[in-house]
């Protein structure tokens, strides 16, 4: 189903929620008058948040669309999404916890981010030590 839960690395998760789709643009209400001489001389009334159903916030992405002439794209249900889009929030070890385990024992994806991350530590101090200099 569309909102079903989806167990991820120990906590639950829905498409929603691993992209931050539930978000909602909220306007000030009322209280902003328009100042004397003010530019614009526009209406002191703030717009109103649309009004959606709640069939349409669950089956679309609202807001999504980026085409002039196209359609909020549809939600789909948790199996027509690809296999990796479930890793993406995954915690990573950061460089001091892949520096604490052995290198032989890590998984090659671990090693790879190792050595990317320790690299780019070195960068940084080589450029801080040349800075001072």
């Amino acid at each position: 189903m569309l909102m079903s839960c989806r167990r991820l690395s120990g906590h639950s998760t829905t498409i929603r929620e691993a992209f931050g789709l539930s978000w909602s643009r909220s306007f000030a209400a009322g209280g902003a008058k328009s100042k004397k001489g003010a530019k614009g001389g526009g209406s002191a009334v703030a717009p109103k948040a649309s009004m959606l159903s709640k069939e349409v916030k669950t089956t679309t992405v609202v807001s999504g669309n980026i085409l002039k002439d196209g359609e909020d794209p549809k939600l789909l249900a948790d199996s027509e999404y690809p296999d990796w889009l479930w890793h993406l929030l995954d915690k990573r070890l950061p460089l001091s916890e892949l520096k604490r385990k052995d290198s032989k024992t890590l998984p090659y994806e671990d090693l790879r981010r190792y050595a990317k991350l320790d690299n780019r530590a070195r960068i940084k101090e080589n450029n801080s030590i040349r800075a001072k200099n």
